[in-house]
């Protein structure tokens, strides 16, 4: 049975059985072993619940874009050139027009696609690049580049599919490669060659030119690149996978970290990796030479954690346009949010909860009533950014905005703390879709009234980073919840706390016909702890390999006070990223994609 106004959740905390040296919860979280692969069915390698989304190289629940991209309703689409950052170096396009920085070409190149990137600098008059495939029968790839005379044989070693679909890309074939082999008896011609291009792609490039391409001397086993693209269509076999681009490949080239589709999407839902990749938490595949390179490909960032990446060498850089792109992605801004004034410690068991730390929850707000109990908290809320706090749409009313009063940094209601503001609400803003009976679309945006419209002087607070991917968090992780809400008898308490809890999964199985899509449950089944009236509206929290903390969820219901088997009910906020920039702006809350 709910409790009204203000529902309830379970401050659980997971009964972390193992070494007490064991890693922090956030290296706990994002480095879990992954068992090998059996060798059974090749296909239990692929999450069919997340292949009938069809993601792409373009979905940016999934992926990071490009800097010439801004990720909207869950696709990277291309910028306009001038919201492209003006830092980087110059180059010039294969049309023969200049452009101040790369990222100001790929944006054209959006709108022009024969408008590939040619080479670094201004256009000269002379100097071409070039890529053809023919010598006999065997389909040689050859390549020119612009600071040669001559075109020469690809070397096959390090050749894969993510360069065999940028070659064809080039090419004009847009669904990439066919195949390609590795062949090294040709003819004399070719075998007198003493020098071959090695070739390294990421494997969504447009044209080979953005590759990296180094000269070097062929040995006695090196062979040449034979290529074949890819032209048509047909019916995809039991025994390939269908790419979202109606391409058809082997089932076991999915989930290698390798683009063998040419738009990812063999890469995007994988239970696991084979070979030599590695799995992100987010359940892709990306080849272990991106791991420890200085730029994050895991939504979460576990690939470039410290504790995986110390001591590693990362290599020198390799003037490719790759690195080009990396550069110009440190110009673009970045929203510094979700970090702590102090180390979010992990005990083994916490008992009716943990009394926070000054700093420890800095995005953490409190909502009050005038006219009500002055030292009660009436709800909880988390605070954003600029003049913006989300909470919960039960909290508030909207004729009642001129009574609310919004408390950031407090730590004891009854204490004076000079390192507290109190604010009154511009406006309040409620999902219109919200669900008073079902408390579908539970959240709430306020405006805090600042000293001038839009800006608010926050001395003693940090916001919480806005998640903007579904798939950043997953059953299982550990997240901390943290509020004011009554103890265990219903007696108020007077200082905030926090405990650990954990994502669930099959939340709809333990409340049939109440559990929505746009909600996500957390705790334990024993029901340990627990927390009552005053916690609703506030933050569940979630944190990445930096330990950056993202609020995964609002409070919103649940059922009873500590009631085993069935954990807190929350607003999942990520599925709210567009409705949330729509009113607060995206370039306030995006770290990331913006």
């Amino acid at each position: 049975m709910r409790v009204a106004p203000v529902f309830l959740i379970f401050l659980f905390l997971f009964c972390f059985c193992g070494s007490e040296n064991a890693a922090s919860n956030a290296e706990e979280n994002l480095f879990q072993q992954v068992e090998p692969a059996q060798p059974a069915e090749q296909d239990t390698y692929l999450i069919e619940e997340c292949l009938s989304n069809q993601y792409t190289h373009k979905s940016c629940e999934k992926v990071f874009c490009n800097p010439w991209e801004r990720c909207v309703e869950g696709k990277c689409l291309c910028k306009l050139p001038y919201q492209c950052p003006k830092n980087g170096s110059s180059v010039c396009s294969t049309n023969g027009k200049f452009f101040i920085t790369y990222c100001h070409l790929k944006s054209y190149e959006c709108q022009r696609p024969e408008a590939k990137f040619l080479h670094k600098g201004k256009c000269m008059s002379e100097g071409t690049f070039s890529v053809s495939v023919g010598h006999g029968d065997s389909n040689l790839l050859q390549v020119k580049p612009v600071n040669q005379n001559n075109d020469f044989f690809v070397c096959d070693s390090e050749w894969t599919m993510n360069e065999a679909n940028v070659a064809c890309r080039h090419l004009g074939f847009e669904l990439g490669a066919e195949y390609y082999r590795a062949n090294s008896s040709i003819t004399e011609s070719a075998l007198n060659s003493l020098h071959c291009l090695q070739i390294t792609c990421r494997g969504l490039e447009t044209s080979l030119a953005e590759c990296h391409i180094e000269m070097k001397s062929r040995g006695s086993n090196e062979g040449f690149v034979s290529l074949q693209c890819h032209e048509n269509l047909r019916a995809c076999s039991d025994g390939e996978f269908h790419c979202v681009n109606e391409k058809c490949i082997s089932l076991n080239k999915t989930c290698d970290g390798i683009n063998d589709c040419g738009d990812l999407s063999d890469e995007l839902c994988c239970k696991e990796c084979r070979g030599n990749s590695f799995h992100c938490r987010s359940n892709i595949c990306i080849p272990n030479k991106n791991v420890c390179n200085k730029e994050m490909d895991c939504l979460t960032g576990e690939d470039e954690a410290r504790v995986l990446c110390a001591g590693k060498d990362n290599g020198a850089e390799n003037h490719s346009m790759d690195e080009e792109r990396k550069r110009i992605k440190t110009f673009l801004p970045q929203v510094h949010c979700g970090l702590t004034n102090h180390t979010l410690t992990r005990r083994k068991r916490i008992v009716g909860g943990q009394i926070a730390r000054k700093g420890e929850f800095p995005w953490q707000v409190a909502i009050k009533e005038t006219g009500s109990e002055g030292a009660t908290v009436y709800c909880g809320g988390v605070y954003i950014g600029g003049c913006w706090v989300l909470t919960a749409a039960h909290c508030v009313r909207a004729n009642r905005v001129h009574l609310y009063r919004v408390w950031i940094g407090l730590l004891d209601t009854i204490m004076y703390d000079k390192e507290t503001d109190t604010f009154r609400l511009n406006q309040l803003i409620i999902h219109e879709k919200y669900n008073a009976s079902t408390y579908e679309n539970d959240i709430a945006l306020l405006e805090l009234r600042g000293f001038r419209k839009g800006e608010c002087s926050l001395k003693y607070s940090t916001p919480a980073c806005i998640p903007w991917s579904e798939y950043m968090f997953k059953a299982g992780d550990r997240c901390k919840v943290s509020g004011w809400g009554l103890e265990k008898g219903y007696t108020k308490q007077y200082i905030l706390k926090w405990g650990n809890i954990n994502l669930f999964q099959n939340c709809s199985e333990l409340y049939p016909g109440r559990f929505f899509k746009q909600m996500a449950c957390a705790g334990t089944y024993d029901g340990s702890i627990d927390s009552c009236k005053g916690d609703s509206g506030g933050p569940l929290v979630c944190f990445d390999a930096e330990n950056v903390a993202y609020v995964w969820g609002i409070v919103s219901w649940g059922e009873n006070c500590g009631e085993a088997g069935h954990p807190g009910v929350y607003t999942k906020v990520a599925t709210y990223y567009d409705w949330i920039s729509h009113h607060v702006t995206r370039s306030l809350i995006s770290r990331y994609n913006i």
